[in-house]
């Protein structure tokens, strides 16, 4: 089968300052303030993805999951190495991010929507079935800034569930919102899964995983652990964080 996602040998840092200087004075007249570590988040990793298979992303806090994910979905770019995307991406990475909070929640889907590259015409068409599925049509025109979190949960995903994505990349959001709505959502990604999309999803939710991914990649301190059959790779990632427990309170 074709490779939807190439991920080679790629890394990624990110500069923690120790004493910033908030203003631009502050930064011109206290250089040597602007002391920083180089912390490598991720320390060349390598996995592919096939085209319409779903695979999960697992590890602790801090381990390069979600870096990876934007990764993927170019809102970060690595030091070195190659990703290489195949096709149209709709992503799911952080919660209300492409919304304006003074705009409606209608106004809110021609934005978002634009930005996953759909044209005016064809979001009018999508319209009524982005908020069929969101259950928002009495909030439609209210702006979002009055949105709960759950809220701003459902029209995010409605709005990319409907951009016609070849690749789908989900960080944990689905863990917001009422449990009705989640099941609905899996029961969604089982769908366009089944019509041939390819899916990464980043979740601390193990039992999520092993009901919608063919494969998991667990990364520990931004390496790849281990990479395989969900059941198999979860065994091995709960034997570690219990072998850790003890370690840690022995």
């Amino acid at each position: 089968m074709e490779e939807a996602i190439l991920v080679n040998q790629v890394k990624k840092c990110y500069r923690l300052y120790l004493d910033k200087g908030k203003t631009l004075k502050e930064r011109a007249l206290f250089k040597k303030r602007r002391k920083y570590e180089e912390r490598e988040v991720l320390k060349g990793i390598s996995f592919s993805v096939l085209r319409g298979e779903a695979v999960g992303l697992i590890g602790q806090n801090g381990c390069g999951k979600s870096t990876t994910l934007k990764l993927l979905a170019r809102i970060l770019y690595p030091d070195s190495g190659e990703i290489i995307v195949n096709g149209r991406v709709s992503s799911l990475i952080e919660l209300g991010a492409g919304f304006h909070p003074d705009m409606t929640g209608r106004e809110n889907i021609f934005i978002n929507a634009s930005i996953f590259g759909l044209t005016r015409k064809e979001i009018k068409q999508r319209m009524e079935s982005i908020i069929d599925f969101s259950e928002l049509g009495e909030y439609m025109d209210s702006p979002v800034r009055t949105y709960s979190t759950g809220m701003y949960m459902r029209l995010a995903f409605s709005v990319a569930i409907h951009v016609n994505a070849e690749v789908l990349l989900i960080d944990e959001i689905l863990g917001v919102g009422d449990m009705y709505f989640q099941e609905k959502c899996f029961r969604k990604l089982q769908e366009i899964k089944r019509n041939g999309t390819t899916i990464v999803i980043v979740s601390h939710s193990l039992e999520q995983i092993e009901e919608i991914c063919e494969k998991s990649i667990w990364i520990q301190e931004g390496e790849i652990a281990e990479i395989g059959l969900p059941k198999a790779v979860h065994t091995s990632y709960r034997n570690y964080m219990n072998q850790k427990n003890i370690r840690e309170n022995s």
